[in-house]
C-alpha cells in the first residue's frame, strides 16, 4: 500500500511538471510572419491559474492560464519589418520566439490543385531552382480529417528554399513570391490544401446542422455515418479484405495485377469529405491567426452538387470570416478550368454550372475570381501550368488590397437585348476592349429560341463592349451562352489578356438541381 501510495505521488509531481511547461501551437513560432497592420492573437498552454507576460519590439501583455490551461494576448499592430526580431513569453517556463518578420500573410487553401506541388508544374524545376528567398516563409498543415476540433498540428515555419519549396503549392508560392517582390515585403504562406476534398468537409459542422437549405445534405451524411459505424459494415470488411488478401497473393504469384483493395470505412469517417473533417483537424488549428486573406482552389470534388455549392460555397466564406474574426478579409479563388472531352454540340454541363456558382459568390465583398478556362488540360484534372494561375489570383489583391492600377477582373456579362434574329450582349471589366485569341473568329456562344434546343452562334466583335451573335437556324432567339462546357473551345479575351467569363443569360433548370 505504501508503495502505491508513493508511485502516485511520483506520477501526480511528473503530470505536474508536464503541465507547467509553457506550450506553443506549431503556427507560433520560429520563423513565423507576423501580419501588419493590424491585431494579431498569440496563445498557448500552461498550468491552469499560471500568469504570463508576452513582449515583443516594446510591447508588454499579460495574460493568466485558463481551468483548461488556454492563455490568450493579442498584440498591437505592428509595421512591416523585414529585420528578424525576438518575442519573449515568460509563464512557468521562458520561450524566446526567433526570427519574426511581419509583412503579409495569406492562406493557400482548397484541394489538389491548390495542393498541386511546385515540382509538377511544367517549368517547376527551373522555378525551384530560382526560389531561395529568406523572407518568404512557408507553412503546411498536415490532413487531418475529424469531427473533433484539432488544437494543434505538427509543423513548422520555414525560410523558402531550392529544396523545400518544391513540395509547397505551386499556385501559393507563385502568389506569394509575386507579392514578396512586388511589395518588397515578407510574405508567410500557410498551405493547408487537401486533394479530393468537399466544401462541406472545410465549414464548422453544427453550423451547417442548424441551416434547412442543407438539411438534405446532412441528413444523408447521418444515415452515412450509421451504416458505416455498424458492426455488419465492419463485418463485411473484414470478410472483403480476407478475400482480398488471398486473391492478391494469387496474382502475384501467377504474375498477374493485384485487384483493388477493399475501402476501409474508417476512410470515409475520417476523410476530406465528411461536414466538419477538415475544419476540425486542419483549419481550427491555425483559427485567429492573424492574416491578410484566403486564395482558394476547389469545386471539382463538388461539381456534381452545383445548385448546391451555389449555397454552400458563399456560406463557407462567411463562415471562416465569421471564425476568424478579423472583418471581412480578401477571399480570392479559381474558377474551374476547362478538363475533359470536346463536346462537338451544345449543351448541358455540370462544370459549367458550379463554375457560374463559383461567379455568383462574387456577391460578397472583398472577393474576386480568377477565371482559367483556357488553362486546363482536357486530360488532366491537374493542369501543370499553375505559373498563370497564380498571376491571374495575384492581380487581384495588388489591385485590390495593394492600391496597384492593374487590371484584376475579367470581362463579364452585363446584359442582352434581342433584335430581330440577333443578341447583342454588352459586358463590363473590359480591360480596354475585347478581342479573340488564335483566330479572328469569335468562338464558344451557343443560342436558342422557345423549344430550348442549343445550336453553336456565330458571332461578332462591335467596339469594345458589344458582341452580336446569332444563328441561322434560330429566327427568333430567347437565351445565349458561352463557354458553357466541361471543356469548351472559346477565344474571347480582355485586351489585356484575361479570359471572358462564362455565362449564361437564361435561368432554365439545371442538370445538378436535386429533383
Amino acid at each position: 500500500m505504501k508503495r502505491t501510495l508513493t508511485i502516485l505521488c511520483i506520477l501526480n509531481c511528473l503530470s505536474v511538471c508536464i503541465r507547467a511547461e509553457l506550450r506553443l501551437p506549431a503556427i507560433i513560432g520560429d520563423h513565423m510572419v507576423l501580419q501588419q497592420g493590424q491585431q494579431n492573437r498569440i496563445w498557448g498552454w500552461d498550468s491552469p491559474g499560471t500568469k504570463l507576460t508576452v513582449t515583443i519590439d516594446g510591447q508588454m501583455h499579460t495574460a493568466e492560464a485558463s481551468a483548461e490551461g488556454k492563455w490568450v494576448v493579442t498584440l498591437e499592430s505592428l509595421p512591416v519589418n523585414a529585420e528578424p526580431t525576438v518575442m519573449t513569453i515568460e509563464g512557468s517556463s521562458r520561450r524566446e520566439i526567433r526570427d519574426i518578420l511581419v509583412g503579409e500573410v495569406w492562406m493557400c487553401s482548397g484541394q489538389s490543385n491548390m495542393g498541386f506541388s511546385l515540382g509538377g508544374d511544367w517549368k517547376g524545376d527551373v522555378e525551384a531552382l530560382a526560389s531561395r528567398h529568406p523572407n518568404l516563409r512557408l507553412i503546411s498543415v498536415p490532413q487531418v480529417g475529424t469531427q473533433d476540433l484539432k488544437d494543434d498540428f505538427n509543423g513548422a515555419w520555414e525560410s523558402a528554399t531550392p529544396e523545400n519549396c518544391r513540395g509547397f503549392s505551386a499556385v501559393g508560392f507563385f502568389y506569394g513570391r509575386y507579392l514578396h517582390e512586388i511589395l518588397g515585403v515578407p510574405v508567410g504562406l500557410i498551405d493547408n490544401a487537401w486533394g479530393g476534398s468537399a466544401a462541406e468537409a472545410w465549414v464548422r459542422r453544427d453550423t451547417m446542422e442548424k441551416e434547412e437549405r442543407f438539411k438534405a445534405l446532412m441528413d444523408g451524411w447521418r444515415e452515412r455515418e450509421v451504416q458505416l459505424g455498424s458492426a455488419e459494415t465492419r463485418a463485411n470488411y473484414e470478410k472483403a479484405m480476407a478475400e482480398w488478401k488471398g486473391a492478391a497473393e494469387k496474382a502475384r504469384a501467377e504474375n498477374k495485377p493485384v485487384p483493388g483493395q477493399p475501402s476501409n470505412p474508417d476512410q470515409l469517417l475520417s476523410g476530406n469529405s465528411r461536414p466538419g473533417n477538415i475544419f476540425g483537424g486542419v483549419l481550427h488549428p491555425t483559427l485567429g491567426y492573424g492574416i491578410k486573406g484566403v486564395i482558394w482552389y476547389q469545386g471539382e470534388s463538388n461539381a456534381g452538387r452545383a445548385w448546391e455549392y451555389a449555397q454552400l460555397f458563399p456560406f463557407m466564406i462567411e463562415q471562416w470570416r465569421a471564425e476568424w474574426n478579423q472583418g471581412d478579409f480578401p477571399f480570392y479563388w479559381v474558377q474551374l478550368a476547362d478538363f475533359m472531352p470536346e463536346k462537338p454540340d451544345p449543351g448541358e454541363s455540370a462544370w459549367a454550372e458550379l463554375r457560374e456558382a463559383q461567379t455568383k459568390a462574387m456577391v460578397l465583398p472583398n472577393t474576386g475570381q480568377a477565371v482559367i478556362i483556357d488553362l486546363g488540360e482536357g486530360n488532366d484534372i491537374h493542369p501543370k501550368n499553375k505559373y498563370d494561375v497564380a498571376a491571374r489570383l495575384a492581380r487581384w489583391a495588388l489591385a485590390r488590397d495593394y492600391g496597384l492600377n492593374l487590371e484584376c477582373q475579367s470581362p463579364t456579362f452585363q446584359a442582352m437585348r434581342i433584335e430581330g434574329n440577333k443578341a447583342i450582349l454588352t459586358f463590363d471589366h473590359l480591360g480596354g476592349g475585347l478581342r479573340t485569341v488564335d483566330i479572328k473568329d469569335v468562338m464558344g456562344f451557343a443560342i436558342c429560341g422557345e423549344d430550348r434546343t442549343w445550336h453553336w452562334a456565330e458571332a461578332e466583335i462591335k467596339g469594345d463592349n458589344t458582341i452580336e451573335a446569332w444563328s441561322d437556324t434560330v429566327a427568333a432567339p430567347v437565351a445565349l451562352r458561352y463557354a458553357w462546357a466541361d471543356n469548351p473551345r472559346c477565344n474571347v479575351y480582355s485586351k489585356n489578356g484575361l479570359p471572358l467569363t462564362p455565362f449564361r443569360t437564361d435561368d432554365f433548370p439545371m442538370i445538378t438541381e436535386p429533383k
